[in-house]
């Protein structure tokens, strides 16, 4: 059991081992305003007002004009208040969008250190191809990259659960390619955080939370204030504190019988995250602003159950673990960004000059594990180990923007104008791994990493951009962007938009972009290099440039490149009956993921050039079941789709009235081309392919409704979430307890079939400061299919977890309570 509690300031975990679902507002009904709209205000205050005027918000994602209304946005664009995230119930940001966005995945599980990261994606794509700003600003990604096979595999994302969900103001998602405005990584879209600048009151809320399976227990506190500095500045500040339990998924364990192996769950985790957000006019016409925030995350992820046997020949560990083990890796991670910026106008030029410095950096260790060759050659006999693997990341971003809106005579719609230089400093450091952790074979589970894959790397990015807005005739919007990039260590890009808006009544609008994008190949791809053990198995990733790794023949990684066209319409066929349809193509050249595949004697080579020592029995393993493996530039994609949204008020005069909406994205990706080794060989096995795919979902629909009293002080959402089919291809395993990989090549295709989620909230105002809710996430405790037991590493993962469809913890029940002062 876990409780949580706040004592003297501090936030302690114990361990033993809204008001509305939202009618989301997208593409041409929504946002906030840049200036003084406050539509978050709005919806907080009278949540029935929703979709009714955010038509009329303005916009900052997706364009350089100034006052952008949302029902004139070129691009489709959804926005998320406050507000609507919490009356999602899930404690953690990542979580709430997946409730909201039909566009938006996340993983279902996760293994090793990768599940101790969250991550999203976007359009079926890695979140790689994601790129995520805070009030505009380009943020710092995660140092912890997900190694193991699966879709998200080589990515390092922006970790947005380590930004205070209490700091959201709302969010702007842009799902559109935009390298052109933005800069590479806005392959499949632009997620924009704006934080909250509100210069008085207070809120607090907490959410605690348990799943149908009585584990998981969740507990959220989320704090924000603001206050006045003078009569010409604020200050925001704001604190999400989370502690959550680990869940158990797993299957019984072939060698025992038991589910004595907890590999498949919930990682547990507790997390602390601040921001500071501050602003303040020194003149009319100059405003300073700044922003902080700081993160820190502890958090542990179960590894494969250890047999008593495994210890009979080191006696001292089997003292300590008579009935086994099960190594648990840890991560003890701060996280932390500061802003500053003056911004301003003269002359009618809008200017902003700022710099952003971010940093997150990991410790990754290990609980209830063991040195057996330590253990044997000194008769030590450590069971936890600290810096096993240590990375770190920082990004230091400079840029300076300006705009202004120009009128010439003889061209009667105004120009705006934008453009601004930027200069980003990147490096990725991989620390040594501990004296114990890299001892002969090193610690089980994970072993250290070894000096000669240390070290710290980085690279400069300079760029500069111009971006030109207008109407063609009163009904016709151009938008063109174009950008010039330089990395130090892949060259120069060049990227392209051009976006059009015509609107022939003011109930029908279509809209149009074609750009093309650029993704340069991440430091963490080029360096990144570990191994982990299973009790029967390894499996290990090398640096495209290391000895293992160019003795087999690899090659210097390419920038990944995309062309993407959209097409869509935004209509009003009925009063107050708003839809939306956005067509999409996205082709992914030269995608970089692992493609280099070396099994048996062959990896046991490669790893040994690399410093690495795998344990004696090494050797012995089934060829498929040892493997190692480098980034390479692998294959082309196409991915085609379409989102579609519709919202419609329903009023029930004094009784109150119901928000209807309904939101779906329908997409699918297909292999247009994969490269080969210098033998001619295919880089891309099956089970690779239907990473790439068909491991996110063919469709994703929410639709439902909000009852809102005519009082105001009953809310019920009634909410369902179709998650469609995803398609992977399985290994085989042999052996009596399904010990060892039966092939490296051939695989059994399985199919994770649809599935149906309910989620009911309702909510009652106590008073115009209180409000209490429950909730069910899931409400009938809905799994993904199981996969045959053939087909399971020593049976435990009934479920895929290498896939981005339905989680595996199925049902999730909350209470909250919300207070605003």
């Amino acid at each position: 059991m876990k409780r949580v509690f706040l004592k003297g300031g501090f936030f302690v975990c114990l361990s033993s081992t809204f008001l509305q679902y939202p009618t989301i507002a997208f593409a041409s009904e929504t946002s906030e305003t840049a200036a003084k709209l406050a539509l978050n205000n709005n919806i907080a205050e009278n949540p029935s007002n929703s979709a009714g005027n955010a038509g009329d918000a303005i916009i900052v994602t997706g364009t350089r004009e100034t006052g952008k209304k949302a029902r004139e946005s070129i691009s489709p664009i959804d926005i998320i208040s406050a507000k609507q995230l919490a009356q999602t119930g899930m404690p953690s940001l990542r979580d709430a969008l997946t409730q909201l966005l039909p566009s938006l995945t996340v993983p279902n599980g996760g293994y090793d250190s990768g599940a101790l990261t969250d991550s999203l994606s976007l359009r079926g794509l890695s979140p790689n191809e994601t790129l995520v700003l805070v009030d505009g600003k380009r943020r710092h990604t995660t140092a912890n990259i997900y190694a193991n096979p699966g879709p998200q595999q080589g990515s390092t994302p922006v970790d947005i659960d380590m930004i205070p969900m209490a700091a959201i103001d709302h969010i702007e998602v842009l799902r559109d390619g935009a390298s052109a405005q933005y800069g590479s990584d806005a392959v499949a879209g632009v997620v924009n955080i704006i934080l909250k600048k509100q210069d008085h009151g207070f809120h607090a809320q907490t959410l605690t939370g348990i799943t149908a399976a009585k584990d998981g227990f969740q507990q959220g506190v989320y704090l924000d204030g603001g206050t006045k500095l003078g009569s010409r500045g604020y200050l925001h500040v704001s604190g999400d504190f989370l502690c959550q339990n680990h869940t158990y998924r797993s299957a019984a364990d072939l060698r025992t019988g038991t589910k004595d192996n907890k590999l498949l769950g919930q990682p547990e985790q507790t997390r602390e995250s601040f921001a500071i957000k501050g602003g303040y006019e020194i003149t009319d016409n100059i405003e300073a602003y700044g922003l902080a925030t700081y993160a820190h995350r502890s958090a542990g992820a179960y590894q494969n159950y250890r047999l008593p046997s495994s210890l009979t020949n080191y006696p001292a560990y089997a003292a300590i673990y008579p009935n086994g083990y099960s190594p648990i890796e840890t991560i003890n991670e701060n996280d932390w960004e500061i802003m500053a910026g003056l911004k301003g106008k003269v002359k009618g030029w809008n200017w902003d000059v700022s710099s952003v410095y971010g940093r997150d950096y990991d410790n990754i260790g290990l609980k209830d594990s063991a040195n057996l060759q330590l253990s044997r050659d000194t008769g030590r006999t450590p069971t936890t180990f600290k810096g096993v693997q240590r990375f770190n990341n920082q990004q230091w971003s400079n840029a300076i923007d300006f705009s202004k809106a120009f009128h010439i005579d003889g061209w009667p719609h105004e120009i705006n104008v934008a453009g601004g230089a930027t200069h980003r400093y990147e490096s990725y450091t991989i620390g040594a791994g501990s004296a114990d952790s890299t001892y002969g074979s090193g610690s089980d589970a994970l072993p250290g990493t070894a000096a000669a894959n240390a070290g710290k790397f980085s690279r400069n990015v300079f760029g500069g951009y111009f971006d030109v807005a207008t109407h063609l005739v009163k009904q016709l919007q151009i938008d063109v962007a174009g950008r010039y990039e330089h990395y130090s260590d892949v060259g120069d890009t060049k990227t392209g938009k051009v976006a059009l808006r015509y609107d022939p009544f003011k109930w029908l609008g279509f809209r149009a972009t074609l750009s093309n994008a650029f993704h340069a190949p991440t430091l963490a791809q080029e360096y990144y290099s570990a191994v982990t053990l299973s009790p029967t198995a390894a499996h290990g990733i090398i640096s495209a440039s290391s000895p293992g790794a160019l003795a087999n023949g690899a090659q210097k990684l390419k920038p990944e490149r995309s062309t993407n066209i959209t097409a869509g319409v935004t209509f009003e066929p009925i009063k107050r009956l708003v839809i939306t349809a956005d067509l999409y193509q996205i082709k992914l050249r030269d995608q970089i993921l692992p493609g280099g595949n070396v099994y048996g004697n062959q990896a046991l080579t490669a790893l040994a050039m690399n410093g690495f020592t795998l344990p004696s029995d090494a050797s012995s393993w089934a060829t498929a079941s040892l493997s190692t493996h480098w980034f390479a530039n692998v294959a082309s994609t196409r991915t085609r789709g379409i989102d579609i949204t519709a919202t419609y008020p329903t009023y029930l005069g004094d009784i109150g009235r119901i928000d209807w909406s309904v939101a779906a994205n329908v997409n699918r990706t297909i292999l247009t081309h994969q490269s080969t080794d210098a033998q001619g060989n295919d880089l891309l096995t099956a089970q690779s392919i239907a990473y790439i795919t068909t491991a996110y979902p063919r469709s994703k629909i929410i639709w439902g409704g909000q009852f809102t009293s005519g009082d105001k002080k009953w809310i019920v959402g009634l909410h369902e979430i179709r998650w469609g089919k995803t398609t992977s291809q399985l290994a085989y395993y042999k052996g009596v307890a399904n010990t060892s990989v039966a092939s490296a090549y051939d695989f059994f295709k399985f199919l994770n079939q649809p599935k149906f989620v309910t989620n009911l909230d309702i909510t009652y105002r106590v008073n115009p400061k209180l409000a209490l809710t429950i909730g069910a996430n899931n409400l009938f405790n809905a799994h993904p299919s199981r996969v045959p037991v053939a087909h399971r590493y020593l049976g435990v993962p009934q479920y895929n977890m290498s896939t981005s469809q339905l989680g595996m913890n199925g049902g999730f029940y909350y209470f909250k309570v919300d207070v605003s002062l």
